[in-house]
């Protein structure tokens, strides 16, 4: 069924909102490059009629996804992904979070991985009994 002319047009959802953007900082023909702004939320939510929360949270989601940092009072800008999650400001706290918490689990890995080579040269120095 084909819309009239004169039909209202239906407002974006925060999903597609996030599909668009993700779509142009992604997409084939990017629009948005990394460190690139996007548009002030409240100046989106106005030219697409929708409220300010349903643009904040396409960017929260966008943000999830680790596709765009939030830097409070300057705006929303595409994440380099060159920069690994976690370590730039304005980056979700989850993901400092996690980041944190990799690193100090590569550090207990990394150390008994050490301490198992030492095991191993002890037990392999030893001479087995003879029978």
């Amino acid at each position: 069924m084909e819309q009239s002319p004169e039909a209202p047009k239906q407002t974006p959802t925060a999903k597609e909102i996030a599909a668009d953007f993700r779509e142009k900082i992604t997409g084939p023909n990017r629009e948005y490059d990394p460190g690139d702004r996007l548009p002030a939320a409240r100046k989106l939510a106005k030219d697409l009629g929708v409220q300010l929360m349903t643009v904040q949270s396409a960017y929260g989601q966008l943000r999830d996804e680790g596709l765009v940092l939030t830097q409070q009072g300057r705006g929303t800008f595409v994440r380099d992904p060159s920069v690994p999650l976690g370590t730039e400001p304005g980056s979700n706290p989850a993901f400092t979070a996690l980041a944190a918490e990799l690193s100090s689990i590569h550090d207990a890995l990394r150390l008994l991985g050490e301490r198992l080579d030492r095991l191993e040269q002890l037990v392999g120095d030893e001479t087995p009994p003879s029978p």
